[in-house]
């Protein structure tokens, strides 16, 4: 006899969230089945999306942060984050988009770094980084982590971070700086490509 679960949540997904779910859950609401009462930020990671992609949850048309719990008959809206648009009057789930934008890269992205770079873009980036170490350098200097690895974005203590889904150099490039809105801060050559 199979384990059953007593609550059902209902849960939809929006934008490129969606890039984290299977195919049978993307851009479509979807039944989450659940006992207690998990907080809602341990079931949207375990979904599969990081707590550092969203920016606003709302639970039955009212915005929650992550430390709500979920309640059997919830209707769940999560979207992304909103880096170029101000949803200040309600919960916002990350602290202020950093306006000055500064990335540190994970070891997937040495071809990314030299074109942020390039673009003058405050980029480090070394071979060599565990994630500990990103992580550490993300919080102390509010630099926003580019990865491949959704896994680092997960950890607690990350409160800027965007997981690249493009895996060639050129088209992250267009990714991030769409991301982030950069276009307007784009000042070719004016850093070394080798350095930060």
């Amino acid at each position: 006899m199979g384990y059953r679960y007593k609550k059902v949540a209902q849960f939809r997904f929006y934008e490129e969230l969606n890039d984290f779910l299977p195919p049978g859950k993307k851009k479509t609401s979807f039944s989450y089945q659940f006992n207690g009462t998990p907080s809602i930020k341990d079931v949207i990671e375990g979904m599969g999306v990081p707590h550092t992609e969203v920016d606003l949850i709302l639970v039955n048309g009212i915005s929650v942060g992550f430390d709500y719990h979920l309640l059997h008959g919830d209707r769940i809206s999560v979207y992304p984050v909103f880096e170029s648009l101000d949803i200040s009057p309600i919960v916002h789930l990350r602290e202020k988009p950093l306006r000055k934008s500064t990335f540190i890269l994970d070891v997937h992205l040495g071809k990314l770094a030299r074109s942020l770079r390039m673009l003058g873009f405050d980029s480090l980036y070394r071979n060599d980084y565990e994630d500990p170490e990103i992580i550490s350098i993300s919080v102390k200097e509010k630099r926003i982590i580019l990865t491949r690895d959704r896994g680092i974005l997960k950890r607690k203590a990350v409160t800027h971070g965007y997981w690249i889904r493009s895996t060639r150099p050129e088209e992250q490039i267009q990714e991030v700086l769409s991301r982030f809105d950069l276009f307007s801060q784009i000042k070719p050559f004016h850093r070394c490509m080798m350095c930060k």
